[in-house]
């Protein structure tokens, strides 16, 4: 019975040779054996073929390796379906190849005593002896740690900015003349009639068209505009072009 030190590796085995790729549990990248040729199969040309395109030696590899669950199933299908109709020359072949294959990539993978994952040099914490998920190297998860911090400042400081201090200001989404929706131009889409905002003669706030009276103070909208001397400050009366207190000209 062939059992394999992780379930997380493929078969890349052919009728002309053996290879296997192993990979780690936690970041995906594989390691890919060396290519054992069969020495039953007597197609020398597609040997050959075979061996080139599929690499002699062993050798790292990244990409994200399967699902271990499914890949453990998928593995005994697999072998099943290789031992199909093969001579046993062949099966003892690909068994010893697949030790062979194991015992080359497991030099290159290490089982953690926490969690008994198989993982690859760069997921292994060498001074606890176990994986960087178990525990993770202190000098790296500082670095991680200073660096979120950071961005938090930064988040929180941005946050905090005012960007934009424009004035708000309201605008007739209503027509006043027909009563439609007006749109965001200076006339109304529908009749044409104009959108622009009135202000109140009294205290200067914007009001929509047809409005009677100010929202904001009360006054009435079409009451004479009360206007004050640019000079003194007394109010003047509706068409004065010159202050009765100073004389100021009204422009």
């Amino acid at each position: 019975m062939m059992k394999a030190f992780t379930r997380n590796y493929d078969d890349n085995s052919t009728e002309a040779g053996f290879q296997f790729t192993f990979y780690c549990d936690i970041c995906g990248d594989g390691y890919k054996s060396s290519f054992i040729e069969s020495e039953t199969y007597d197609k020398k040309q597609k040997i050959q073929g075979v061996a080139r395109g599929a690499g002699i030696l062993g050798s790292l590899m990244g990409g994200v390796g399967y699902n271990t669950g499914w890949a453990a199933e998928r593995a005994g299908d697999v072998m099943a379906e290789r031992f199909e109709e093969r001579s046993p020359e062949w099966r003892k072949e690909y068994e010893n190849a697949f030790n062979r294959a194991q015992n080359e990539a497991q030099q290159h993978f290490h089982r953690c005593h926490a969690c008994q994952k198989w993982v690859c040099d760069v997921d292994w914490n060498e001074d606890e002896g176990m994986c960087v998920d178990c525990a993770p190297r202190t000098e790296i998860y500082a670095a991680k740690a200073k660096a979120d911090a950071i961005k938090r400042n930064i988040d929180e400081k941005a946050a905090e900015a005012t960007i934009w201090e424009g004035e708000l200001k309201s605008t007739t989404t209503t027509c006043p003349s027909c009563g439609k929706p007006a749109g965001s131009g200076k006339f109304c889409n529908n009749c044409g009639a104009s959108l622009e905002l009135n202000k109140c003669p009294a205290c200067g706030a914007e009001n929509a068209q047809g409005v009677r009276f100010c929202n904001q103070c009360g006054a009435k909208m079409d009451g004479p505009k009360v206007t004050k001397c640019p000079g003194c400050g007394k109010e003047l009366e509706p068409g004065a072009k010159f202050c009765g207190e100073c004389g100021t000209k009204i422009e």
